[in-house]
């Protein structure tokens, strides 16, 4: 960003995601200009150049979060129930740098246009914003009435998402309406050089995951097209998932609260049993489901009781697989660098010479410290000091 200053971070224990060891980066024009050994050649020969001391704590890209409402999510017991926008420093408080929103069970009073207004906001607040066009159902909800038109001429739209499958809430696409969706978001990636995949809301029905394996099985559309998200929602449904990772598939697990003796896996767990599976490493994420609705029904499908899905909770995923002695550089790939190589994000989800200077610090604690956005602190010492434009408006 234009008012980002020359900055020079010191002493930092880099994670690129693997891991560095300690070193010093000029941060400028919004991106890391160079990361070395020793700052003295840089103090000496820069005019004007901010210098903080990291005091060796650990460094490592701003979390991408690939499915978050950022317009809010809920409705499904009412209009009352809809969530409201999340707002800016809640995404940055929690270390995410990077979000791309959907819409969830109600694409009917939300709409994609008001969603691309949404992320559009937050990009003006100095956010790294996307979206998926479309929504859980069929029609899908775009803008332009055309999933390629919407991918070729609106560009924060990077592909199609959530549609809902094995849920009592989807509109129960069949399997060729699936292919025809599937291939209007590969062509119009093909076409625009974006990530251009499906992102599959996993409902918890019997089927589970057997038309992706249909399509996989009955058509040439890629299987990197099919991107399902909430796999550790039921144990048997997260086994599919892994099966479909082995087949080329990127599989999203969510970080939502999960209660002792529920048939789900909470989103560490659900990491640590997928890189231990032996399944391709790089073909699995990490997503918040920040702004979303929460839902318990009952057999009639009558919602029972809601929470809200928080953005902080990757952060709270990452500390607790830090406590549980897991190596950072093993696990921060799902949260950074996997996510990126999927939406095709160049620049992001990597500390490196080029890339950009999105940016989070932990401290002692394994919590979210300090977070920078191309280049522009947006949290310091735990407290955010940029906030969005109505956030404590009354």
């Amino acid at each position: 960003m234009s008012d980002a200053p020359l900055l020079l971070l010191r002493n930092a224990d880099v994670h690129a995601p693997a891991h560095v060891g300690l070193r010093h980066l000029l941060i400028g024009g919004g991106k890391i200009l160079s990361i070395g050994e020793d700052p003295e050649p840089v103090i000496a020969g820069a005019a004007g150049l901010q210098v903080v001391d990291v005091k060796g704590r650990a460094l490592m890209p701003g979390f991408i979060d690939g499915h978050a409402h950022v317009t809010g999510g809920g409705g499904e017991a009412g209009a009352h129930t809809r969530v409201p926008p999340v707002p800016l420093s809640r995404f940055t408080l929690g270390g995410v740098t990077t979000v791309v929103g959907v819409l969830g069970t109600d694409d009917t009073t939300r709409s994609t246009r008001e969603l691309v207004a949404t992320v559009n906001g937050l990009r003006n607040e100095g956010l790294n914003a996307f979206a998926y066009t479309g929504g859980y159902h069929l029609p899908l909800a775009t803008v332009t009435g055309s999933v390629r038109d919407d991918l070729a001429f609106i560009d924060c739209l990077l592909g199609v998402g959530e549609l809902a499958i094995c849920d009592h809430r989807s509109s129960q696409p069949t399997l060729d309406e699936l292919l025809r969706v599937a291939a209007d978001a590969h062509v119009g990636g093909l076409l625009t050089g974006k990530a251009g995949i499906l992102h599959l809301h996993l409902g918890d029905g019997p089927r589970g995951l057997s038309q992706v394996r249909e399509a996989l099985d009955l058509s040439e559309i890629p299987a990197q097209v099919f991107n399902p998200t909430h796999i550790n929602r039921r144990r048997a449904l997260f086994e599919e998932a892994v099966e479909l990772a082995r087949r080329g598939c990127t599989v999203d697990i969510t970080a939502f609260p999960v209660a002792e003796g529920e048939d789900a896996w909470a989103a560490d767990e659900a990491l640590l049993r997928y890189l231990d599976s032996g399944a391709p490493p790089e073909r699995v994420t990490i997503s918040s489901d920040g702004g979303g609705c929460l839902p318990h029904f009952d057999g009639d499908g009558r919602m029972l009781s809601m929470q809200i899905g928080e953005p902080g909770s990757l952060a709270q995923t990452l500390a607790a697989l830090l406590r549980r002695g897991q190596p950072l550089e093993r696990v921060l790939p799902a949260f950074t660098s996997n996510p990126a190589r999927l939406l095709r994000l160049a620049g992001k989800g990597r500390i490196a010479a080029g890339a950009d200077a999105d940016i989070l610090i932990l401290n002692e604690d394994f919590e979210v410290s300090e977070v920078m956005i191309s280049g522009r602190w947006f949290v310091r010492d735990r407290q955010a000091v940029v906030r969005g434009t109505f956030e404590g408006a009354v």
